[in-house]
């Protein structure tokens, strides 16, 4: 099967709708789902998962797990993805529904929702079951999906080895990736029943095109049969054509005893009318207000007066004519009014009439790039990439995965016969070393590049 993945059109086909076995590309909806539960809240990359032994208890190619292990999900998808690992898809499975068959209920339901009509899935892993089948067409469409649904997750496709958090494990498709120009992913599969499997997906240009084969003979004749097909697509895909993303499915991923849906809302259902900020009162209105609240302070001090004994040798009377007199007299005495401001006086100077006062404004200096003077002549190599565009994207995702120390340097793609270099300059030697620690502890390759 030979699709444009922009629009989805077929290009060549042959036995397409028959239903084979898929081993390993199986994993492709393993980890679609483990994709659609992540980004739907059920469970996140650094979830710890503890390896059941069902898992522990698959056969090769494994990770090998141990059962009661811990171990982070993430790594768990990098070992699916990259070495197909059995064991991995397995606790994958039954850390985000519950039980393998829980979940391969569940990559049905996805399947049917994706238009996979004559796919069946009964593990998580796709060593050899009865009744577990699937067909060329259907896994064009997944990965197709895997694609576009999920793009920053695609990258793990083309990675031709990765830290799966026990140790480093190697592409199995890393032949095909290094053998055709523009190769960037997707799966392969092999168990005896099934023979050699790919599901392959290439861009040159602003052309993608996604092929599958069902049942090679061997990896070699199997990626040559798969490299005509891509050749074939590219002369009789059109160089410009309209990109048609397919609709997301239906999600129905509700937990049916795995884990539990931790998705946070802080959206307000209503919003309540503001109060009328209170009206100022009119001078008038505040005068006449100030007046009764005299003539109420002047009452209220008669009334404790005449009620509180004062330790005096004056008759009462007296004592209450005083205090009023003091509370009136201080009413009196407050100025209605604030005073009004003294004149500016006739002799200030104003700046800009004085020439020889007024500072001289510096002339603005225009900064067009990062200086690369003072030892600003280090640099970091974040990878080397099959296209200008994916180098590129490197460079994008690992400046805004590392701002302490990347924020400021000048990301620049440098073309060489092995690749596309995607590279960090204008750095001192001590920020070049502190952002290479910085990403391998993140588990990026990175390598410290010196003056030229």
């Amino acid at each position: 099967m030979v699709i444009d993945a922009r629009s989805g059109k077929v290009l060549h086909s042959r036995n397409a709708d028959t239903q084979l076995h898929p081993a390993s590309l199986t994993k492709m909806m393993t980890l679609y789902v483990a994709f659609e539960a992540i980004k739907n809240g059920e469970i996140s990359l650094d979830t710890t998962v503890t390896i059941p032994s069902k898992a522990s208890a698959e056969p090769p190619s494994k990770l090998g797990l141990r059962t009661g292990q811990k171990i982070k999900l993430r790594f768990l998808i990098r070992a699916a993805a990259v070495k197909s690992a059995n064991d991995a898809a397995t606790a994958i499975g039954i850390a985000v529904s519950g039980s393998e068959a829980a979940f391969a209920r569940r990559m049905n339901r996805t399947a049917k929702a994706l238009g996979m009509t004559r796919t069946r899935f009964k593990n998580a892993h796709g060593l050899t079951e009865s009744g577990h089948m699937s067909t060329a067409r259907d896994m064009t469409t997944l990965g197709r999906h895997l694609f576009y649904d999920y793009p920053d997750y695609y990258n793990l496709f083309s990675r031709r080895s990765t830290h799966a958090g026990v140790k480093t494990v190697n592409n199995t498709n890393t032949r095909f990736l290094n053998a055709y120009r523009g190769a960037d992913g997707i799966k392969t599969g092999y168990t005896r029943a099934a023979g050699f499997n790919l599901v392959a997906s290439a861009e040159r240009g602003n052309e993608r095109i996604i092929t599958t084969v069902f049942g090679g003979r061997s990896t070699a004749s199997r990626n040559a049969q798969v490299a005509e097909l891509m050749d074939l697509g590219f002369r009789r895909a059109p160089t410009r054509v309209a990109v048609r993303r397919p609709a997301l499915p239906v999600y129905d991923g509700a937990p049916t005893g795995g884990g539990k849906i931790i998705r946070v809302t802080g959206a307000p259902k209503t919003s309540a009318r503001p109060v009328p900020r209170p009206t100022q009162a009119a001078p008038q209105e505040l005068l006449l207000a100030l007046q009764e609240s005299v003539a109420d302070a002047v009452e209220e001090a008669v009334v404790v007066a005449e009620a509180t004994p004062v330790e005096t040798d004056s008759a009462p009377e007296t004592v209450t004519a005083q205090i009023v007199a003091d509370t009136v007299n201080a009413t009196a005495t407050a100025p209605a009014t604030a005073p009004a401001p003294q004149p500016r006086p006739a002799t200030i100077v104003l700046a800009s009439l004085n020439p020889a006062a007024a500072p001289v404004p510096e002339a603005p200096e225009v900064v067009t790039r990062m200086s690369t003077s003072g030892g600003r002549h280090w640099g970091v190599n974040v990878g080397v990439l099959g296209s200008r565009y994916q180098a590129e994207r490197v460079l994008l995702k690992t400046a805004l995965k590392e701002l302490g120390t990347l924020d400021e340097a000048l990301r620049k793609v440098v073309k060489r016969s092995n690749g596309w270099h995607a590279n960090f300059v204008g750095l001192t030697k001590e920020e070049a070393s502190l952002a290479c620690r910085r990403l391998e502890a993140r588990s990026t390759a990175c390598k410290v590049l010196g003056p030229s």
